[in-house]
């Protein structure tokens, strides 16, 4: 499956490449800027951002690996209101659409964690989901994990000098076949730019300033959705009382969940009056989904 995602995206990125350098329009002028044009060209392409078609595909190879290391769950009335959840945030999220859509799934395991691959791609753990005591907070968690997807943070874990060598690779032998060691120098970067991101995923986690970010925008997308935004202090503090006694998950790959509650203080946005028959409707479908 990483072999496929591999040629996809490398079909994309040298499309990609190929347009945004074209000149073609110019007619002979080009031939007249001689070696400064050349360079000038190769610039612009290492430097050119990830595109969401190719954001995409790196994405979906993330997701592959992730799904190497965890069992998806079965449950198929969980997954749709995972899913029904999930897609409600996403549309009132600052990135309410990917070039792939938002795609919701559960991991089969006790751990406390969700994971936001590049593109639009959330999964959920079994574990995390038990921990969540409403729709609201349930709903909380997605937001925070919409938020990484719409501010990109997945995908600027790729290290910079990798990403521009793949780049400038792929200019420089658009007009000819590739030769068994440039293929095996792509397969080696693109494999490395999805461990930059599963690793900062699953291992490191993200910076502090990207996690404080997400969370206020969580709190903004659950105001605009109707849920209630003190959903996500409340599940952090859940959170914060388990302590490192869940095994790892979100306690290691986040920062410190006493921080994160300090940082959204005083940071609520207005709302109205959430009806309390809403959060009736909101439970009863909670209680029958999460079993």
């Amino acid at each position: 499956m990483m072999k496929k995602y591999l040629l996809l995206f490398c079909s994309v990125l040298m499309v990609s490449t190929l347009v945004s350098c074209d000149t073609s329009n110019f007619g002979n002028i080009s031939q007249h800027i001689g070696t400064a044009m050349t360079v000038a060209d190769a610039t612009s392409k290492a430097a050119r951002p990830i595109s969401e078609e190719e954001e995409y595909y790196v994405g979906r190879a993330v997701a592959a690996k992730i799904l190497g290391s965890y069992q998806l769950s079965t449950d198929a009335v969980l997954t749709r209101y995972v899913n029904l959840v999930g897609k409600t945030v996403a549309l009132n999220s600052d990135k309410p659409f990917t070039h792939g859509g938002y795609h919701f799934a559960i991991l089969e395991t006790n751990e406390i964690n969700a994971f936001a691959a590049p593109g639009g791609t959330i999964f959920i753990t079994h574990g995390m989901i038990r921990t969540t005591a409403s729709e609201d907070e349930l709903a909380a968690v997605i937001a925070h994990e919409v938020a990484h997807i719409a501010k990109r943070d997945g995908i600027s874990a790729i290290k910079s000098a990798r990403w521009t060598q793949a780049v400038t690779l792929i200019g420089t032998t658009a007009a000819k076949n590739y030769t068994s060691g440039e293929v095996s120098q792509l397969v080696g970067l693109f494999e490395g730019s999805i461990d930059d991101i599963f690793k900062t995923l699953v291992v490191n986690g993200y910076s502090r300033s990207q996690e404080y970010a997400a969370d206020e925008g969580a709190l903004q997308t659950l105001a605009k959705c109707g849920y209630d935004p003190r959903a996500l202090p409340s599940f952090l503090k859940r959170l914060e009382q388990r302590g490192r006694s869940s095994g790892g998950g979100i306690m290691q790959t986040h920062p410190g969940t006493a921080d994160r509650i300090e940082n959204i203080s005083g940071k609520m946005p207005s709302t109205a009056q959430i009806h309390p028959r809403a959060t009736e409707a909101r439970m009863a479908r909670f209680s029958g989904a999460v079993r």
